[in-house]
């Protein structure tokens, strides 16, 4: 990753810069910065010649939610040769500083944030754990710490393997012709 940048020095040169959000589409959909293109971080190894492509016109800034995944995905451009910064803080620290985030009009229904699946089945398993610990057998709470140690583990490492799994799920990941739709616009810009 060759840089971070904060939310007004981002803010000063968005009209120069080429924004890749690398959330879900469901994330992106909930509210993404202005002109920002949708790749999510599952589809970057497909991205990377189009990423070289437009690099080389022009500065690609990375975004997420938090700037985690941001800085994953520049790590991975950073290997394969093509310079980005991330956005500091994501579009939490973008949306924090009072600035606009585009929300498609849509007529699908709205797609979960992935934080909020992670809640969602964290807490659904542990539930589980508890239950069938006192109907089954008690070692089924060794489920409900499993989740508790991976809970610790994500926090500490600031990486969440429960993210990345429900991120392969068929509805948080871009369809085919989305992708080649973004990559094709992405050539154009």
């Amino acid at each position: 990753m060759n840089s971070t940048l904060t939310t007004s020095v981002v803010r000063e040169r968005l009209h120069t810069l080429v924004v890749i959000d690398v959330r879900t589409p469901g994330e992106y959909a909930d509210g993404h910065l202005p002109g920002a293109y949708n790749i999510p971080l599952d589809d970057l190894e497909h991205a990377l010649p189009t990423l070289r492509e437009v690099a080389d016109r022009g500065d690609l800034l990375m975004v997420c939610a938090s700037g985690t995944r941001s800085q994953n995905a520049g790590t991975t451009l950073s290997r394969n040769g093509i310079p980005a910064a991330s956005l500091e803080g994501g579009t939490a620290a973008w949306a924090s500083a009072g600035e606009a985030l585009h929300r498609p009009a849509t007529t699908a229904a709205p797609k979960w944030a992935m934080d909020r699946q992670v809640r969602l089945t964290a807490g659904s398993v542990v539930l589980l754990g508890l239950l069938l610990s006192q109907v089954i057998h008690p070692a089924f709470q060794l489920l409900s710490a499993g989740i508790a140690a991976g809970l610790v583990y994500s926090a500490l490492s600031n990486s969440c393997a429960m993210a990345t799994l429900l991120g392969k799920l068929p509805y948080n990941r871009t369809k085919r012709t989305d992708r080649t739709n973004t990559l094709a616009a992405l050539r154009n810009n």
